[in-house]
């Protein structure tokens, strides 16, 4: 089977380019290499699916492609790509946002409803984000709660949700949306609050957090987020959303003191005001995730914490 991952450079979409390469597909990936942060970085990412003959990259932004060309023979697209960054979303940022995580997707979306014929695509996977929630009061938080985002990065990945829906209602698009709850591991972007924990911890810098500490996060392993997605291309249901979370919550401040256990350093922390767009807390409901794909997490915060710790000891020059 050939598929097709955006992003796939990027921290999610270089882990689930190897483990289908692993699992015996064909994956032809595209990235557009943003700015947002090193490209070397993204390089180092590709390195091992560059060495798989199965894998075909393309370098270029999903806007400036034929996508008619592109999808000739792609049976499911794993659409990971996107502009990240909930404090960096305001202002005139938005309008990258809007290209990359609402113009690209309705591209996408676009491409399969007209230029696929009678063919069509087995499934089309979106990456969306617990963002969307905004901060609801109700944890765990169950797909049916009301989407309130307080960010622009929200609102433009729950308009990617909705172009999903509507292609699919339209068109016949077999879509779905997972929401991603807070990804850590190793390859965690360098803007990323455990990576910039552990190099700071590491180097003996302040780590700044934003209010107290108490503000609690559903953290998911890298490793269960692919899970969910090699899942999503034969279970779950058409038009639908799917949250994806660690199975746990857990505060800020805990990550400290499981960071100072697993270093054996000693963390100098800086409390500052909250930023906009932050939420108070995220806490998945998995229930239908575990129902209709049969997803499960399967790394505790501890372990993963480990793993990515010792990623950042060899790769993140420390």
């Amino acid at each position: 089977m050939k598929v097709l991952v955006t992003g796939c450079a990027g921290f999610v979409g270089s882990h689930l380019t190897e483990r289908l390469l692993n699992d015996g597909f064909e994956v032809l990936g595209i990235d557009s290499f943003l700015d947002y942060y090193s490209e070397k970085i993204k390089e180092a990412n590709l390195k091992n699916a560059r060495k798989n003959p199965r894998f075909e990259f393309i370098k270029a932004d999903i806007l400036e492609l034929e996508l008619k060309d592109v999808l000739e023979g792609v049976d499911c697209i794993f659409h990971q790509a996107a502009q990240a960054g909930v404090r960096s979303s305001w202002g005139d940022s938005f309008q990258i946002y809007t290209n990359s995580n609402i113009l690209a997707t309705q591209r996408l979306l676009e491409a399969c409803a007209r230029d696929r014929g009678e063919r069509g695509i087995r499934r089309f996977v979106y990456a969306s984000s617990s963002s969307v929630y905004g901060d609801t009061k109700s944890l765990p938080t169950c797909e049916h709660e009301l989407p309130r985002p307080i960010s622009p990065y929200g609102v433009s990945k729950l308009a990617g949700e909705h172009l999903c829906y509507l292609y699919w209602k339209n068109f016949g698009v077999p879509t779905i949306a997972l929401r991603y709850f807070t990804v850590y591991g190793p390859r965690q972007r360098p803007d990323m609050a455990f990576y910039k924990f552990i190099d700071a911890i590491f180097n003996s810098r302040k780590i700044t957090i934003y209010g107290d500490g108490n503000q609690t996060r559903d953290f998911t392993f890298v490793s269960d987020i692919v899970e969910a997605n090699i899942l999503a291309i034969d279970g779950g249901e058409d038009g639908n959303v799917y949250n994806i979370g660690g199975g746990s919550r857990i505060s800020v401040n805990r990550i400290i003191d499981i960071l100072e256990k697993i270093t054996g350093k000693n963390a100098v922390v800086e409390h500052t005001k909250t930023q906009k767009g932050d939420v108070k807390d995220t806490y998945a409901d998995i229930s239908k995730a575990e129902a209709d794909l049969g997803y499960k997490s399967r790394v505790s915060i501890e372990e993963g914490l480990k793993k990515q710790v010792m990623w950042h000891r060899e790769h993140a020059q420390i």
